[in-house]
């Protein structure tokens, strides 16, 4: 319980750093925040290219909205991917990019990387909600899951949070995890039916890499939200129920590997 009393202690630290990256992200750039939508927007329409045009994919027919647009049904998915994406990649350089402070003061060292987690969501919080913007322009009926959707939101940032924890603690001992990460996260994405549907997958792996990929958190995450958003359906509770459950299970985790690791950080550094 004493890490848990040390963040609360920390507090106020962590909203004065999470105020520092909302205010230093875009200063003195042109556009400002208007970039967050960009990088995005920018994939959606490669994808678009790539996949929907030179090769031919479509979106699947929407239940019950009706739904057949594959840059609705790509963005769906590529924002919550981004979120993850980012969170893990700037969370794991915390504390290796504040290691004048981490050397110097003591305090609640995960105030570094939650504060990083708080950003994202907040940059992600306005996507989706641009994004819901368009789904009811285009006649989706997601005004009802709203709620279970920002629900979904908290359960992906508390996932991501934890795995970000724990890359935040080891990258300090092992600096070549940080190219490895990246490595393992573009695979990760083309191994999570962001791009394509899920069926395209039947019978073409071996049984337990179908069943790995298939029950991959960030697999049933975009699953979740193309449900909800995309589609206009009611949510899978068992689903619902399985990523909250992984998700509590990973942050608690990936807090107690910081915890351990975080005594030598200062050493380290």
């Amino acid at each position: 319980m004493q890490p848990l009393n040390d963040l609360l202690e920390s507090r106020n630290l962590l909203w004065n750093l999470t105020l520092r990256e909302l205010r230093s992200k875009y200063r003195r750039s042109f556009l400002g925040w208007a970039w967050s939508l960009l990088n995005p927007l920018s994939n959606m329409l490669i994808y678009t290219f790539v996949f929907g045009v030179v090769f031919g994919a479509t979106a699947p027919i929407g239940r019950p909205s009706g739904l057949n647009v594959y840059a609705l049904y790509l963005l769906c998915g590529i924002l919550p991917w981004g979120f993850f994406s980012q969170v893990t990649g700037l969370g794991m350089n915390s504390l290796l990019s504040n290691a004048s402070l981490v050397r110097k003061v003591a305090f609640a060292r995960e105030t570094l990387v939650l504060s990083q987690v708080i950003f994202c969501f907040v940059q992600w919080s306005i996507e989706m909600a641009l994004l819901a913007v368009a789904l009811i322009i285009a006649g989706s009926p997601i005004i009802p899951w709203i709620p279970v959707a920002l629900f979904l939101m908290l359960t992906l940032a508390i996932y991501s949070a934890g795995i970000a924890l724990a890359l935040s603690a080891a990258a300090v001992f092992f600096r070549d995890l940080r190219y490895l990460w990246t490595i393992l996260v573009q695979v990760m994405f083309f191994a999570t039916p962001i791009i394509y549907t899920p069926d395209r997958l039947e019978g073409k792996l071996p049984r337990v890499i179908e069943l790995i990929m298939t029950w991959n958190p960030m697999a049933v995450f975009i699953l979740a939200f193309r449900h909800m958003l995309y589609g206009g359906a009611a949510p899978n509770w068992i689903e619902m129920l399985y990523v909250f459950v992984v998700s509590i299970c990973v942050f608690v985790a990936g807090w107690a590997i910081f915890t351990r690791l975080s005594r030598r950080v200062a050493e380290e550094l």
